[in-house]
């Protein structure tokens, strides 16, 4: 494998779809992934909570009051230990961090007692948006599936008018430069377990009405995510929700996506704030803005046949390393 982002367009009539000006309608059926595609998305399982940032951690070392301490995992993963100094902790289990504190104190100490407690799992942290009692960010100890997120948002999808304006049907599961559409159908009213994937660490659930028109700002931007078009909308329209460019993003290379049209347009940011006018494109339903990392190839999609058209099923197809 590569390390490269593939664009992957799997041969379908794009004549039935020809672009039309303004919005680009899709059915709810038209948008959801294939079982493959789904099952392909799936988090690793987890089998122990292991240490993120933001979470707090106590160590004890019998014997050496000096030695213990309350740590804060910081964003790089790291803590300072009394004697030793800075070391990562990051990714590792509760039996993890107690091993290698022990080693790097039993160069100055022998016959040490160390213990780690975990005081408060802030890490594992998924968001979910749109038709939920209670949106926003949902904390777990463990690793949560799709059921756990949406049961703890509040159950079923609230407000709108109409059976169809919250009723139980698609959502999205975004993760950074991936995403797919889920029947919640399938899974809550008829139980198909299949479709009740474990989450990864940030993923993104949104929960949209039935007549929600979403365009999409994922990559290296500080809230990626789908955002509801509306008239008019720009790139920096949009841009501008997701809160501009992280730290790590290449910034000479922003993408926007057609996922009607399959076109792709690179863009360097530098460009688009000395043009705003001729730069700012007007943007259409199902639109991709994509910030890379300094290091990534360009952005990859799926169009998978759905009837007689084509249609999305999963944005962001990566290749391991």
């Amino acid at each position: 494998m590569t390390a490269r982002l593939t664009l992957v367009l799997i041969a379908a009539t794009l004549t039935a779809q020809q672009p039309r000006p303004g919005f680009q309608v899709r059915s709810k059926e038209n948008a959801l992934s294939s079982e493959e595609v789904i099952k392909a998305f799936e988090a690793p399982r987890l089998e122990s909570y292991t240490v993120g940032t933001a979470d707090e951690l106590s160590i004890d070392v019998w014997g050496h009051p000096e030695l213990s301490a309350h740590h804060v995992v910081g964003p790089d993963g790291k803590i300072t230990i009394p004697v030793v100094g800075v070391m990562s902790v990051l990714d590792l289990t509760r039996e993890g961090v107690q091993n290698i504190v022990t080693t790097a104190l039993g160069k100055f100490y022998s016959d040490l007692l160390v213990t780690v407690r975990i005081d408060k799992y802030t890490s594992f942290r998924v968001n979910i948006l749109g038709r939920v009692s209670s949106p926003g960010a949902l904390l777990f100890d463990s690793q949560p599936t799709l059921l756990d997120v949406v049961t703890r948002a509040g159950g079923l999808p609230i407000g709108g008018v109409g059976a169809d304006k919250a009723g139980l049907g698609r959502c999205a599961i975004i993760r950074r430069d991936q995403m797919i559409w889920m029947d919640l159908k399938e899974l809550v009213s008829r139980g198909k377990l299949a479709l009740n994937i474990r989450l990864a660490r940030n993923d993104l659930v949104y929960m949209p009405d039935a007549g929600d028109q979403l365009v999409y700002v994922l990559g290296e931007v500080q809230r990626p995510g789908a955002f509801r078009l509306t008239p008019d909308m720009t790139f920096f329209d949009a841009f501008t929700q997701a809160g501009g460019l992280s730290e790590d993003a290449a910034a000479d290379r922003i993408e926007l996506i057609s996922t009607v049209t399959g076109a792709q347009k690179e863009m360097k940011l530098k460009d688009l704030l000395a043009s705003p006018k001729s730069l700012n494109f007007s943007l259409e339903e199902g639109d991709i803005i994509y910030a890379p990392k300094r290091s990534m190839a360009k952005f990859g999609y799926v169009l998978q046949k759905a009837g007689a058209i084509s249609s999305f099923a999963l944005l962001g197809t990566a290749l391991s390393k």
